[in-house]
């Protein structure tokens, strides 16, 4: 099905198009990421169970002089770094603008515990203005700003002879990660107004409803079930962002966490008590002792200095002045989307 109108306000309201039949214009085609089928996935309910299943996982991946990881500042790939053989190359990313989060000394502080070869890779706003065309060609889709980086990154881990990347992505999503989502009970409407990226009714003159992805998972007592919603949109989108970069750059990956399924419902009133991933933070806990966890981040990316002068798409399709009030990463959602509609005329993304 072609409805461009819809797509549109799809992807602003979730960062991804989740039909796969569904498409901006004629001739275009996209890829959504797929779970593992149930029956392939670790069921955890411990850090010993959790554990057990990232020896698995990277014991089976691993391949000496061809396998390295991508560390962040946090706890999810901070665990999975301290089971790689000492030596293993470990990329972080640094956004180059000031002041945008930085990473690096958290990530080097891990890399020195257990051995491994740590090494930064720069990102800046000219590879988002390069790579942006190349990757609206391969996804057929506009996309999360993750992508760029995670392109780059994965390109530069090639060129140094390291076609196999381990990441900790999926984690927030197994394992009771996203705090905010999880804090409380969701009407449809507030979830409505708290989940969307973008509110496509305040960024198009003709959105489209997108209630209807979230009445999926409206429980009869009129909130939503709010794990079923993030298993089945969120953890979606964000796995799109990784398979479409790492498609492209040729490499593989291996994300342990989304190789994992609880073996019971989170324990929600720990989660709210600030207990967020507390299975993972026991385990961090055993590996890095005496070490603060950090204080989780989503990857940086500048954007709020990136488009702190934009003034705006300039397509009719857009309301005049609607970022205005955006964040960087709302900024970039709309600057992409428009990127993709004014590719596609231009003849550049066949």
């Amino acid at each position: 099905m072609v409805d461009k109108e819809l797509c549109m306000s799809r992807f602003l309201a979730f960062r991804y198009i989740e039909e796969e039949d569904l498409n901006f214009f004629p001739g275009l085609t996209h890829s959504v990421w797929k779970r593992p089928p149930a029956g392939e996935l670790h069921t955890v309910g411990s850090a010993d169970e959790i554990e057990r299943a990232i020896l698995e996982e990277t014991e089976a991946f691993y391949e000496p002089g061809r396998t390295a990881i991508f560390l962040s500042g946090g706890i999810d790939s901070a665990i999975l770094a301290s089971y790689l053989p000492r030596g293993t190359k470990a990329y972080t990313f640094r956004c180059v603008a000031d002041g945008a989060v930085d990473e690096t000394g958290q990530a080097a502080v891990y890399a020195a515990a257990y051995g491994l070869d740590h090494e930064i890779i720069e990102m800046h706003w000219s590879d988002f203005e390069q790579l942006t065309p190349e990757l609206l060609r391969h996804d057929g889709v506009p996309f999360h700003s993750i992508e760029v980086q995670l392109l780059k990154a994965a390109r530069q881990a090639k060129a140094d002879g390291f076609d196999r990347l381990i990441l900790g992505e999926s984690a927030d999503g197994v394992f009771g990660g996203l705090d905010g989502l999880l804090s409380r009970d969701w009407t449809l409407e507030s979830l409505m107004d708290r989940y969307s990226f973008v509110r496509p009714d305040r960024t198009l003159r003709n959105p489209v409803s997108v209630r209807n992805v979230f009445e999926r998972y409206l429980k009869p007592d009129g909130t939503i079930d709010i794990e079923a919603f993030i298993h089945g949109v969120f953890c979606i989108e964000s796995s799109c962002s990784y398979s479409h970069a790492f498609g492209l750059a040729g490499v593989d990956a291996l994300m342990p966490y989304g190789r994992m399924r609880m073996s019971g419902p989170l324990d929600i009133a720990r989660v709210r008590r600030g207990e967020s991933k507390y299975l993972l933070r026991e385990l961090f806990a055993r590996r890095y002792p005496g070490m603060q966890a950090p204080r989780k981040i989503p990857m940086p990316r500048a954007t709020a200095q990136w488009f702190a002068d934009w003034r705006g798409p300039v397509r009719a399709e857009f309301i005049p002045g609607c970022q205005s009030d955006m964040t960087g990463d709302q900024k970039w959602l709309v600057w992409c989307l428009e990127r993709f509609l004014d590719a596609y005329e231009k003849g550049e993304l066949a």
